[in-house]
């Protein structure tokens, strides 16, 4: 029989406690309680949250399938006048029957960039999705939003068996980036709907007069203010935030210094905003 006392220095010197056997639970480290890893909500976050929703043309969509497990799949992506996501999806694809039996959803929007994927900013969003019928106000507006975010949709828009679905954000994740996670709400992601319907009232006459006559300024905001490579960008939408530019299958996102919600706000930081890139100009001829 091996002797107790040599027993017990053999724990000692293995760092074990002599007294607890192999069989208790561990005891606590001492180390301090996990704080919550969440962050206040700020206007960081809630730009940082629209920026990414404004700016996305893809995402990856999940539904929920008659077997009860998630079902991921790539999805376009536009946005309404308020930020609303848009999708436009055909009758055959299993996500649509399933929006159809089982409204709820998530929707991710991760455009990476250079590097460790996970070093990049995304959101999640949980959704409730609602068919929009085509030949009301809401139908039109949203069927011109969209093929305006996404032009090769116009080759089958029209099918019969597509619809246009309506993505209410009921609410949010947003990782920052390493220690900035935030939850929020859908106040903090949307625009105020009293100035998203101003603006969506003059939006189409806005963008096309843009696209006309300032023509210029479009590819100052890009070249000068965003700091893409040169080229003959458009107007593809506005709303109370910002601007939406495209170059082929490019996209920017040209936010407002502030909320507009009225053709004289929006013509004045329109005015503001290229009078800045003028000044700048030289800059870039410098570089």
């Amino acid at each position: 029989m091996r002797d107790p006392v040599r027993r017990n220095e053999d724990a000692v010197s293995s760092n074990q406690d002599p007294v607890r056997s192999s069989n208790e639970p561990a005891q606590p480290s001492g180390n301090p309680a996990r704080t919550n890893p969440i962050r206040p909500t700020d206007e960081t976050a809630r730009g940082l949250a629209r920026h990414l929703l404004r700016s996305a043309r893809f995402g990856s969509l999940a539904t929920l399938g008659q077997d009860g497990h998630p079902t991921a799949t790539l999805t376009s992506l536009a946005t309404d006048s308020d930020g609303t996501p848009l999708i436009l999806v055909s009758a055959l694809a299993a996500h649509t029957g399933n929006l159809i039996a089982d409204p709820r959803a998530s929707l991710l929007i991760a455009p990476g960039g250079k590097g460790d994927p996970l070093a990049h900013a995304r959101i999640t969003l949980k959704l409730r999705a609602r068919r929009i019928a085509r030949e009301t106000e809401e139908g039109l507006r949203i069927r011109r939003r969209f093929l305006a975010r996404q032009p090769k949709a116009a080759l089958y828009a029209d099918f019969g068996d597509f619809s246009f679905f309506a993505l209410g954000i009921e609410a949010a994740s947003l990782n920052g980036g390493f220690g900035k996670a935030y939850e929020l709400g859908p106040a903090d992601i949307l625009s105020e709907p009293t100035r998203a319907q101003a603006l969506a009232e003059i939006e189409e006459g806005a963008v096309a007069h843009m696209n006309a006559d300032h023509a210029d300024a479009l590819r100052l905001y890009a070249r000068v203010l965003l700091g893409a490579r040169d080229g003959a960008w458009r107007a593809t939408g506005l709303d109370p935030d910002g601007l939406d530019l495209a170059l082929g299958d490019a996209v920017l996102r040209l936010g407002f210094p502030a909320c507009v919600d009225s053709p004289a706000s929006l013509r004045k930081t329109l005015a503001e905003l290229a009078a800045q890139a003028r000044q700048h100009l030289p800059d870039i001829h410098r570089a």
